[in-house]
């Protein structure tokens, strides 16, 4: 866990609080161009922003973690403030405590971490699903079939070589250059190589 901002004392209660649930705890202050690389450097699981008195300080914070690196952040205030939430709900915290009572530390820690994992799945979902779309335009422009017989014919060869569909569909783009040009895409493809 990346403990940063905020005074050292607070540093101090956070990290110890956070150490007491049994995670391995980095405890630093970062001036806010290092934070990112700090963050990538470390690769935590987790990063916990305190928010201190400069609230748009912590929001910029916020955001370089999250638009640096891949991990969660958590805000940690001292009490709750509806629009800061709102706004740092915007700049992309994953969740906010107001204490250091372990069962509600424990209990972000928890829901922050499983749902960065479900982000990530349905990302990755959604990536898997672009390459499956690009790959069946393929196959439908260059056989003259529609959508559902293109897809039935990489699933049929995912099957035939034991492999994942998105293996077959990135193959397919890939190879896709490397095949001789269909009859009335001549005038595209000299286009194509021309720019």
């Amino acid at each position: 866990m990346l403990i940063t901002d905020g005074a050292d004392a607070r540093l101090d209660e956070v990290g110890t609080a956070v150490g007491a649930l049994g995670h391995d705890v980095i405890a630093r202050r970062a001036s806010l161009a290092d934070v990112g690389a700090i963050t990538t450097e470390e690769r935590p699981d987790v990063a916990l922003v305190i928010v201190g008195e400069a609230g748009d300080h912590a929001l910029k914070m916020i955001d370089r973690i999250v638009h640096e690196a891949a991990c969660p952040v958590i805000a940690v205030l001292d009490v709750a403030d509806r629009e800061f939430v709102k706004e740092a709900a915007r700049h992309g915290i994953f969740a906010y405590v107001t204490s250091e009572e372990a069962k509600e530390m424990q209990g972000a820690i928890d829901i922050v971490l499983r749902r960065f994992a479900e982000y990530h799945n349905l990302e990755g979902a959604f990536g898997r699903r672009a390459v499956t779309e690009r790959a069946k335009g393929i196959p439908m422009e260059r056989h003259g079939i529609d959508e559902q017989a293109a897809f039935e014919m990489l699933r049929r060869s995912a099957r035939d070589s034991q492999s994942k569909l998105v293996d077959v569909a990135e193959t397919v783009i890939r190879a896709h250059p490397l095949l001789p040009a269909t009859k009335g895409s001549d005038d595209e493809s000299q286009d194509d190589r021309s720019s």
